[in-house]
């Protein structure tokens, strides 16, 4: 791996190993991920060798596991499916706000720069007599006096722009605690869409699709409703090995580390295919395309229609649009008949989607194919469906 620099205090980052050197033989890290692809993130902590002894919190969105501390660049780079990386500091079962006080202020604190400021960032699930906000307000004066008592200086909280987050998680009484390592922004934050289309995909769950599709990359690879590009870019990626961080290194963790791994990339040939109705989308996708270096074949055209366009296709992955995005009942039933008979037709290893139309989608998937596997996963507000079928 390459290096670059950013500016980092040789104490601080002294000072945090020797705070974490005891951590690197514990459940240390979680990740926060798609809630229903969890299993997802799980295989790819295991098959990039980032960690071990992992745990999956099914349908919550978190995946814990063992690691090292000094591989937390590297999760930035090659964790496609995760949102955000945390170093966990403590993990147990807490029954209320006075508990949450006392676990957080047990813990040492000490590694973050006196003139630093920090915010805490609580998420809440479950039925509790408090909100995430009090557990915010708790757990925050809670870093305040640890601090205070370990280095005599009140930190600064800043609630805009910190230089520390602190994560407070609690799902039904499971409360965990640590350093955000990530930042207020995911990493679905690519930072590569110089063009924005009005309904992208969450590039995490289009990578997502891409790893339950299988799909490697001397197979041909379609996305029939690309918009901009999602899929086949992230798919792209993958096969290229270009780092998720290649267009940012605004992340949490260089405030600890003085060097910002980069992969090297692999000159590989990409058969990537899009269809798209909408010109102005086509454009934009190019526009990206230049932008990342990666160039499917985009087509202006329709996705009932792909069997006129390609005689056999490997793969398709896609996300076709539902609900508010297309409007009448009688429009859905069309498209996704008409969409799933073209596919069945030239499809010659694997189908992978991800709609709410559910019911709409298992009906005709029923008239055209012999079987399918579903995986229930939660997306905007929606528990959609995410499809596997077998040519």
């Amino acid at each position: 791996m390459n290096y670059s620099n950013t500016s980092v205090s040789t104490f601080t980052e002294n000072l945090i190993l020797n705070i974490f050197k005891e951590i690197n033989v514990k459940t240390d890290f979680y990740l926060t991920c798609t809630p229903g692809l969890e299993f997802m993130s799980s295989r790819e902590v295991e098959h990039l060798k980032i960690g071990y002894s992992i745990e999956e919190k099914s349908g919550k969105g978190r995946v814990f596991f063992r690691s090292e501390y000094s591989k937390i660049p590297e999760m930035h780079c090659v964790l496609r499916t995760a949102e955000r990386i945390v170093l966990l500091l403590e993990r147990c079962t807490v029954n209320g706000l006075d508990e949450i006080y006392r676990v957080v202020k047990k813990l040492d604190f000490s590694f973050i720069e006196p003139e630093w400021s920090f915010a805490v960032r609580s998420t809440r699930a479950g039925n509790h007599d408090f909100t995430s906000i009090d557990i915010g307000r708790v757990a925050g004066k809670a870093v305040i006096d640890s601090y205070m008592e370990s280095r005599g200086v009140r930190l600064r909280v800043n609630l805009d722009e910190p230089d520390v987050i602190v994560r407070c998680d609690l799902i039904g009484n499971d409360f965990m605690v640590g350093i955000d390592m990530t930042g207020d922004e995911g990493l679905h934050r690519r930072r590569y869409r110089v063009y924005q289309h009005p309904a992208p995909l969450n590039p995490v769950i289009a990578a997502s699709l891409v790893y339950l599709s299988e799909w490697y990359h001397k197979n041909t690879l379609l996305d029939p409703f690309c918009g901009s590009g999602t899929i086949l870019f992230e798919a792209g990626m993958m096969a290229r090995n270009i780092p998720i961080c290649r267009f940012r290194k605004d992340f949490a963790f260089t405030r600890f580390f003085s060097k910002v791994p980069e992969t090297r990339e692999n000159r590989v040939n990409l058969k990537l295919y899009g269809v798209e109705r909408f010109r102005k989308h086509v454009e934009g996708a190019r526009i990206i395309a230049k932008h990342v270096h990666i160039y499917p074949k985009f087509l202006e055209g329709y996705a009932e229609r792909i069997n006129e366009y390609f005689d056999e296709i490997d793969f398709i992955i896609t996300n076709p649009p539902y609900g508010f995005r297309i409007g009448k009942k009688k429009v859905i039933e069309d498209l996704y008949s008409s969409f799933l008979k073209s596919t069945s037709e030239i499809l010659k290893k694997k189908l992978v989607l991800i709609t709410a139309e559910r019911n709409v989608f298992e009906k005709y998937a029923r008239e055209y194919f012999e079987d399918f596997q579903r995986y229930d996963v939660r997306y905007g507000g929606l528990i959609t469906g995410v499809y596997v079928i077998e040519a």
